[in-house]
Formats: structure tokens, C-alpha cells, sequence
């Protein structure tokens, strides 16, 4: 259980990228692995999670390989040979942390005439999958889960499964997702429809390798559709950099005085970008240039320099802009003058950990004041200058807590212990080498 602290004796500088887009890395392996053919991969994520995906499609008749080492940050090229659909697995599919690899296979396997079961470790466990087994299980799929709705949990996929429509209780890019997943191998159309738009990686993909996408704007919100018993043409697909990974330099060249970082090849699509739209409310000065097209999605390189922030009230409509991105919001609004309150992201108290007690918690104990509410979180700045810092905080298995309070301690006036880093592997691997090529160091 390796411990973690950062600490910055001067500005941070240098141009760096971030790995492949999680999201993403997730899709293209599933999709590739549905198509007929070779699809060929460049920048995916090399990160745990990712790695949990890959071996579940293996385990159900994919054929995956990595063609030869990373040669930077950015990742290496991977190629998915598909059969067109998926096998029954021989043994358990172990998900690890990942609760996109979950959530999303169980949407594939939904409409297979198969039988598998999902395993995680413990923070995974913990989170209830009722929100996606609901609308399968109206497709047809039939589920045994722990208490809860928890794993380990055993799904038999149903063929033919149903189409429906299905209308979104609350804004979720895993449910949309994997509802349509299953939808690619159910006759007729199966529709979503979300009330505030979420992430559209898997409609701009499943598009990409072929299938027939609708998009609608009704009175009850965006109905996106998909035709079943689509035939998937392998492709092509460059990841962009995770702009989820990317929210923590961007967030360290911010509150740590003289720094400039620049950012190369960043994911912006207009439903990831929420952070930067929020952190130009609050005066971060950040220049997005380089504008270009990469695989369907934008991309842009970002120049951040260190700002003096002002404490805002966060739109609660921004939310699913930047679901992955609030704990280290909390950081940056730890640095502003004023407070800062965030509200209507009750969704993250069901992720890795509860991210709203735990992050309340942490930055209690590193001398930030925090009120926690229901359904978010008030951080009262201390006008830019540094926090107390001195803790050791609890990360909770939680990737982004644990990078998040990494980020706090490089503006902290004593150093900030992160209990376990080990958890940062599910989604970048390289953080702290990264950090330290811009200047972060970890002190003996």
C-alpha cells in the first residue's frame, strides 16, 4: 500500500500529454470487438481499468494484442480482431475497480445468448448496478446479484432481447451507454432518452464503425436511437488525451504560483468540458489553441498559467460536463478568494468512494473549511494563499481522491500524505512521472 506526497519548491513548467481518453479506450475495445475485422487502435489507455475490459472481451472470443511498446504518455497501438458478436466466458470476468467495464459489458452481454459473471474488488463491490441491470433487465437479461445489487453478479443475456424506450432517471453516460450496447444486437430500434445531455463518446463511435444513430430533440429531452442487428465495420481510432487526467496538472499549474503548463492533444468534446468552462468562470487562465478533429472527437492543446481564482456558484446543469472532474474542483476552490459552492452532484457520493464525504473530510484535515450538503459541497477558499496541509488523508481506493489531494499538497504549507496511491494505476499510470517532469518532486 504505497504511500504518496507531492511537493513543488517553485513554479511547474514543461508540455506534456496525458494518456488516452478512459472513456473512450473503453469503447473502442468493445466496439472493435463487435465488428468484423481488425480494428486498429493508437494512444488507448494503458491503465488498469482498460486492461479489466480487454480481458473480459478476450474471455468472450475477442482476439487483442498490443503491437509494440509505448512510446511516450500517450500509449501504444492495439489491435482487436472481432467475431462479429461474443462467446460464453469459461470463467468469472474479474472487473477490478472499473465500474465502466461493469456497467458497460453487462449492456454488450445483455442481448448474447450467454451466461457471465462479474467480479470487482472492494470498492467496486460497493457500488450498487441497479441503474443499469433496470433497463436491461426490461430488454430481457436476468440478473442474480449480492445484497443491494452489488457484485459479484451473474447475468444470463436474452436473444432476441426486446427494444424499448427508455427514459433516463438521472444523467448517466454508463446507462445510456449500455443500454444502447445491447440494443446493437436487438431487432428493431432501441431508444434513450436523457433530460441533460452526458458524454456522447458511444453515439459518435457506434456511428464511426456503422451503425444506424438517431438523434432527436423532444419535449422529454434527447431521444438517441439505435438500430439492432447492426453489422459493425472494424475502423481506425486515435484516443485523445483524457481531459479527466488532464484536470489535474491543469489544476496544479494553477495554484502554484509562476507555473505555465502546456498540454498537448486534449479531449475538449462540448459534454467532457465542463471543467474548463467552470475554471474560466473562476479566472483560470487558460488558452485552448490548436484546435483540430482527431478520430471524430475535438481536441485541443491547453496552455495554463497560474491564476488568481475567485470562488463562483457552480450550475447544476454543468454537472455531467465534469462528473470525474469535481474532486479536484474542490482543490482549485480551495485556492480562490471566497467560497465556492457546488450543488446537484449527489451522483458522486456513488462512485469509487463517496467522493463528497471523503474529499470533505480530507481537505477538513488539511485546514480547508468545507460544509457538506446533501447533494454537494461549499469549499471557502483562503484567497490564494496556501493551505495548512500536515495530514495523512484517506484515499478510499479511489483513483481521483488519491491524485486529487496529490494535487493539495504542491500548494500546501506542510506536506499532505496520501494513505494509498495504488489506486491512481486504474487510470493513469503515469501520474507521478508526470508530475515530476514539470517540476513536483516526492519529498524522502
Amino acid at each position: 500500500m504505497p504511500t504518496l506526497s507531492l511537493r513543488a519548491d517553485g513554479p511547474l513548467t514543461g508540455r506534456v500529454t496525458v494518456p488516452g481518453d478512459k472513456s473512450i479506450s473503453h469503447r473502442a475495445l468493445m466496439l472493435g470487438a463487435l465488428a468484423i475485422g481488425e480494428t486498429v487502435i493508437d494512444g488507448l489507455l494503458e491503465g488498469e481499468d482498460v486492461h479489466a475490459t480487454a480481458a473480459a472481451l478476450r474471455a468472450m472470443g475477442a482476439d487483442i494484442v498490443r503491437e509494440k511498446p509505448v512510446a511516450s504518455m500517450a500509449g501504444g497501438r492495439w489491435r482487436v480482431s472481432g467475431v462479429g458478436g461474443l462467446l460464453q466466458p469459461a470463467t468469472a470476468l474479474d472487473m477490478g475497480n472499473s465500474g465502466t467495464s461493469t456497467r458497460l459489458l453487462m449492456g454488450l452481454i445483455a442481448s448474447h445468448p450467454i451466461t457471465a459473471t462479474f467480479i470487482g474488488d472492494a470498492s467496486l463491490s460497493a457500488r450498487p448496478m441497479g441503474r443499469v441491470t433496470v433497463p436491461l433487465g426490461l430488454m430481457g437479461a436476468s440478473f442474480a446479484a449480492a445484497p443491494g445489487g452489488r457484485l459479484p453478479l451473474t447475468m444470463i443475456g436474452r436473444c432476441p432481447a426486446v427494444a424499448l424506450r427508455y427514459a433516463l432517471p438521472v444523467a448517466s453516460a454508463q446507462v445510456k451507454s449500455a443500454v444502447l450496447l445491447a440494443g446493437l444486437n436487438t431487432p428493431g430500434r432501441t431508444v434513450v432518452v436523457e433530460r441533460e445531455a452526458t458524454r456522447d463518446h458511444s453515439e459518435r463511435m457506434l456511428r464511426g464503425f456503422g451503425a444506424d444513430i438517431t438523434i432527436e430533440d423532444t419535449p422529454q429531452g434527447r431521444a438517441i436511437g439505435v438500430l439492432g442487428e447492426a453489422e459493425l465495420k472494424p475502423q481506425a481510432i486515435v484516443v485523445p488525451g483524457d481531459i479527466s487526467s488532464a484536470a489535474f496538472p491543469i489544476v496544479a499549474a494553477l495554484i502554484v504560483a509562476g507555473s505555465r503548463v502546456e498540454l498537448t492533444g486534449v479531449g475538449i468534446n462540448p459534454t467532457r468540458d465542463g471543467l474548463l468552462r467552470v475554471l474560466a468562470m473562476m479566472g483560470a487562465d487558460i488558452v485552448v489553441t490548436n484546435r483540430r478533429e482527431v478520430g471524430g472527437e475535438p481536441v485541443a492543446d491547453l496552455v495554463v498559467t497560474a491564476s488568481s481564482l475567485t470562488g463562483i456558484e457552480v450550475a447544476p446543469e454543468i454537472a455531467p460536463a465534469m462528473i470525474d472532474e469535481f474532486p479536484v474542483l474542490f482543490v482549485a476552490a480551495a485556492f480562490a478568494h471566497g467560497a465556492t459552492t457546488m450543488r446537484g452532484i449527489a451522483e458522486l457520493r456513488v462512485k469509487e468512494s463517496d467522493r463528497i464525504a471523503v474529499m470533505a473530510a480530507g481537505l477538513t484535515a488539511c485546514g480547508v473549511r468545507v460544509e457538506e450538503l446533501p447533494d454537494g459541497l461549499i469549499v471557502h477558499g483562503g484567497g490564494g494563499d496556501p493551505v495548512p496541509g500536515g495530514a495523512t488523508v484517506a484515499a478510499r481506493l479511489d483513483h481521483r481522491i488519491a491524485m486529487s489531494f496529490a494535487v493539495l499538497g504542491l500548494g500546501a504549507r506542510a506536506a499532505i500524505t496520501v494513505d494509498d496511491a495504488s489506486p491512481i494505476a486504474t487510470s493513469f499510470p503515469g501520474f507521478v512521472a508526470l508530475m515530476a517532469s514539470l517540476g513536483a518532486y516526492c519529498p524522502v
